[in-house]
């Protein structure tokens, strides 16, 4: 009989706040920040994680965020060039967009929020339409990542117009080139060298007039929109030249010269904020032109009082003249200052500007993301009047309890596997497993290794400088330092009998440790818990590893020199060596029954031995990296292992063979825990997250495991293989066949596509086949007589049209209509021209029964574009085309009239929706109808203002 095994699946990480891998959001409450595969949105006041942005089965990291303007959708990208539209209120994902071949670096929304453009690694920027769920256009013109992308619209056109003015799109990129492409065209209309170094950040201010680009170089330029030219497309002068759209203003000085990250402008406060230093954001108030104004006057003033005192009785006309020249010009320079600095507590990954304030406090909130697995939210006062104050931002809300600053080094279980302790360089935390709550954070050392004492109210901790530190959970304090060793304690480890603790240390030596139980008197309580050294082992080298065998007889020492040393725990007395390892041995573990040892090496080997001999079993290369931790499963031999390159692996001890292979971490695993009911595991990495591991009720059989791992990689090399630019999958795309071109089709296949595709061909198979039967059986009832056709059996239906009581026509649209809008251009992409032509026939009976004729209209046009030729070239389309033209154009006439006479009618509704308004709030003012008039014009020309204070 084949043995199973039970699968182990994922749950939710925690001990994550936020990645540095993507930039943040902030509203003034809410933060949106990445972590790893998921987006958190934590309320920032209350320092709550309110809701996790969760795709089950999707692992690329996050790369980019951006809020739509529409209430509630943002688009996340990802490392595997994917985008993903979210709705915030129900935590679902709407649609998702599938075109770049590497990670999504930049993405922009258009001001009503209907398109959405994409920057990636590819250098490619797609331009998608979000209403339609489908990739308009492909612009390539970058020869290297895209750094940042804004939609351009006029300044005058308030946000609430329908039309789509937002025709311009302005790009970045690392490859020193600021572009500037019209979308109604589809093409670049100027590029701009903009740096001398990678252009690494851009934004516009808020009234559309200029544009501020920062380099790798630590230089931020200032550039105007000639929105003239803008508005008049491409015309030449009189010179013969064409006209430029952005022109150089200025450069704008920074307190330093380092990569300009982030610039940002405050959505309606005069504030800019720009991030050129690691640790610090600098801010720039914006000037209004009075006080700028002023700001000369007073330097005229001063001039003229220094010109008097040097020339007295001269007569200073000419400065005056001059000063009164500088009067009348205003620069840009002018209007930025710089107003404070923000010194974050870490590195700064992303900043934000909170629109929609949370506090009573008079300014500005600025939203900090750090590196360091923290967020922060600081204030920036209001400026003053008095110049002896110097505004200073406050830091107001942050939150850094529930992650680790630095990487997880060490875990380990309570005996009754509800809490978990993880340390790092700096802090130890503890965790109710059951809630992933951090119920206590205790500061500690560079922490190395850990173990829960007997009882459970006690763990230590072994430092990297050699100390063991001893805390009491119950009041989160350190009890005792005890100076163990004079170098790394890398391994610790209690005897099955609760009475002795081992610790090994680079020190070469491996000490005996006893607890002493607390002791009490009447005036005081002394320390609950002792270490008593007894014995020390000296060895030959650095220990790496120390474990003790389940059944008590029995220590293993692992060591810098690849061998493992075993000796009996009582005399000390050596008994075997194991050698083998090409590199040490980083850690090992005994199993249940004290008859495999199992050692796990830098050489990615992992070897099973056996206790009783010291015979190695069997070498298996288990790891594409060094192997870092290994532990059995409790009462089996079944064993985990984890590596630097971030899988988590499960092994039969007995039969040598990889049971399941499980990655979801981002970064090499230092840490691995094993639950003493063997019901799950769990797993701590370099990316800062602790990853629980359970094991579930679905049985899992080898065979088919390999057999899906290897289904797995063939679609994916499919799939890689149809995305390759030298592979045109479309031979008739002009586009496809020069891609020197700048605009393209938007096409990627992936295994969704790739299956949706052939869900479509067997959908036509199966309906082809039913409708031939039965045209067959019309065919013999209209030749054979009257008595002869009543004898006749109808062919029996197909099973599957059966249960879903379908006609064939029907059952295709089904399967058609199931298919992501996103998706289904690259699935009609894979179908064959026989089939192409089947679909047609298809096509043309929907349009007759007027079922889904958006969706007919759609693909009938996309399919008559890819396949142009073939159709021309081909008399067989004819008798279905003629046809289709007939139904599709009557449906489309009646859909055209059905829109016309619902759009009358909501614009009836709205106009007397209005009257009644404007009646209503007028009633009360006793105005006669000439002063309404009035009040109704004056209402419309009012234009919205940014007020600069």
């Amino acid at each position: 009989m084949v043995q199973s095994y039970l699968r182990h699946g994922p749950t939710q990480a925690f001990g994550l706040i936020c990645s540095s891998s993507s930039n943040s959001l902030y509203d003034g409450k809410l933060a949106y920040v990445p972590a790893l595969e998921d987006v958190l949105v934590w309320d920032m006041k209350k320092g709550q994680m309110l809701a996790m942005w969760h795709e089950t089965g999707h692992r690329s990291e996050v790369t980019c965020i951006c809020r739509s303007p529409q209430e509630n959708i943002f688009a996340v990208g990802y490392t595997d060039g994917s985008v993903r539209l979210w709705n915030s209120a129900f935590v679902s994902v709407i649609s998702t967009f599938n075109g770049h071949q590497k990670s999504v670096t930049a993405l922009a929304f258009d001001a009503q929020g209907a398109r959405l453009a994409s920057g990636s690694q590819d250098t490619d920027i797609i331009v998608w339409d979000v209403v339609a769920e489908a990739g308009l256009y492909r612009l390539r013109g970058h020869r290297n990542q895209i750094t940042t992308i804004r939609f351009l619209s006029e300044p005058e056109l308030p946000s609430t117009s329908t039309g789509s003015r937002s025709h311009m799109l302005l790009t970045t990129s690392k490859d020193t080139f600021m572009k500037l492409w019209d979308t109604s065209t589809q093409h670049c209309i100027q590029t701009i060298v903009a740096h001398r170094s990678e252009i690494c950040s851009l934004d516009i201010d808020p009234e559309k007039n200029f544009i501020f680009t920062g380099s790798s170089e630590g230089e931020v330029k200032a550039w105007r929109i000639d929105h003239g030219a803008l508005s008049q497309g491409l015309v030449e002068n009189e010179a013969g030249e064409v006209a430029k759209m952005i022109h150089l203003v200025t450069s704008l000085p920074l307190s330093s010269r380092h990569r300009v990250s982030q610039i940002l402008f405050h959505p309606s406060q005069p504030y800019l904020a720009v991030q050129s230093h690691d640790r610090s954001i600098e801010i720039f108030r914006i000037r209004t032109e009075e006080e700028v104004r002023k700001k000369q006057a007073r330097r005229k003033k001063r001039a003229k009082e220094k010109g008097k005192s040097k020339n007295k009785g001269k007569d200073i006309s000419d400065a005056v003249d001059d000063a009164m020249d500088v009067d009348q010009e205003i620069n840009v320079i002018d209007l930025f200052t710089p107003y404070l600095v923000v010194r974050a507590s870490a590195k700064v990954r992303s900043f934000d500007f909170g629109s929609k304030e949370a506090t009573s406090k008079p300014g500005v909130q600025l939203f900090v993301a750090l590196s360091s697995n923290a967020l922060e939210v600081y204030n920036i006062p209001p400026p003053t009047k008095s110049k002896e104050e110097t505004p200073e931002a406050t830091r107001v809300f942050s939150v850094d309890l529930p992650g680790h600053r630095t990487d997880v080094r060490t875990l380990c279980l309570s005996a009754d596997d509800q809490i978990l302790a993880s340390a790092s360089n700096g802090s130890l935390k503890l965790w109710n497993l059951k809630t992933t709550a951090c119920i206590r954070t205790i500061d500690c050392g560079y922490a190395i290794c850990s173990t829960f004492l007997p009882g459970d109210r006690h763990i230590v901790i072994g430092t990297k400088s050699g100390e063991m530190l001893i805390y009491d959970l119950a009041s989160s304090t350190l009890i005792e330092t005890v100076k163990a060793h004079s170098s790394t304690v890398w391994s610790l480890h209690v005897r099955p009998d609760e009475q002795v603790l081992v610790s090994g240390s680079a020190d070469k030596e491996v000490k005996f440790w006893e607890f002493e139980r607390n002791v009490t008197s009447n005036d005081e309580v002394k320390k609950s818990l002792t270490l008593n050294h007894t014995k020390t082992l000296k060895m030959s080298d650095e220990v790496l590893s120390v474990r003790y065998s389940p059944n008590g007889k029995l220590l293993a020492v692992a060591l810098l020199d690849s061998t493992v040393k075993i000796f009996y725990q009582d005399t000390l007395k050596f008994f075997l060596s194991l050698y083998g390892h090409k590199l040490p041995v980083l850690a090992m573990d005994i199993s249940d029954d004290s008859k495999l040892i199992v050692t796990c090496s830098a050489d990615k080997n992992v070897k099973i031995w056996g206790l009783d001999f010291g015979d190695c079993h069997k070498s298996i290369f288990a790891h594409e990296e060094s192997v870092m931790q290994v532990l059995f499963e409790k009462k089996s031999h079944c064993f985990w292992t984890v590596g630097k390159d971030k899988m988590l692996k499960y092994w039969d001890g007995d039969k040598f063979e990889n049971i399941q292979k499980l990655d979801g971490h981002h970064s090499e695993i230092w840490a691995l825990v094993v639950s003493n009911h063997a019901n799950f595991v769990v797993t701590g990495s370099h990316d800062k997250s602790i990853r629980v591991w359970e094991k579930l009720d679905e049985p899992l059989f080898l065979e088919e495991e390999r057999e899906r791992e290897l289904e797995q990689i063939y679609e994916n090399g499919i799939a890689d293989t149809l995305n390759r630019h030298d592979v045109a999958i479309i031979n008739n795309n002009e586009a496809d066949a020069q891609p020197s071109g700048e605009t393209a089709a938007v096409t990627k296949q992936t295994s969704e596509t790739l299956m949706a595709g052939e869900r479509i061909m067997e959908a036509l198979d199966l309906a082809d086949a039913e409708r031939t039967a039965f045209q067959e059986y019309e065919g013999k009832v209209t030749q054979a007589g009257s008595l002869e056709a009543a004898g006749l059996q109808p062919p029996p239906r197909n099973p599957i049209l059966a249960a879903y009581d379908l006609e064939p026509e029907a059952y295709v649209l089904r399967v058609v209509e199931k298919i992501s809008s996103a998706a289904l251009h690259d699935a009609l992409l894979v179908l064959p021209f026989d089939k192409v032509i089947s679909l047609m026939r298809y096509l043309d009976l929907w349009a007759q029964k007027e079922w889904n004729i958006s969706l007919v209209s759609r693909m009938l046009f996309f399919l008559l574009k890819i396949h142009h030729h073939q159709i021309v070239a081909n008399r067989v389309m004819r008798t279905a085309l003629i046809p289709l033209r007939v139904h599709l154009r009557r449906s489309l006439r009646r859909e055209k009239d059905t829109i016309g006479y619902n759009l009358v009618a909501l614009q009836h509704l709205r106009r007397r929706t209005e009257a009644e308004r404007t009646a209503q709030f007028y009633e009360e003012e006793d105005f006669d109808e000439e002063k309404v008039r009035a009040r109704i014009a004056e209402g419309k020309k009012r234009k919205r203002v940014s007020i600069k204070t």
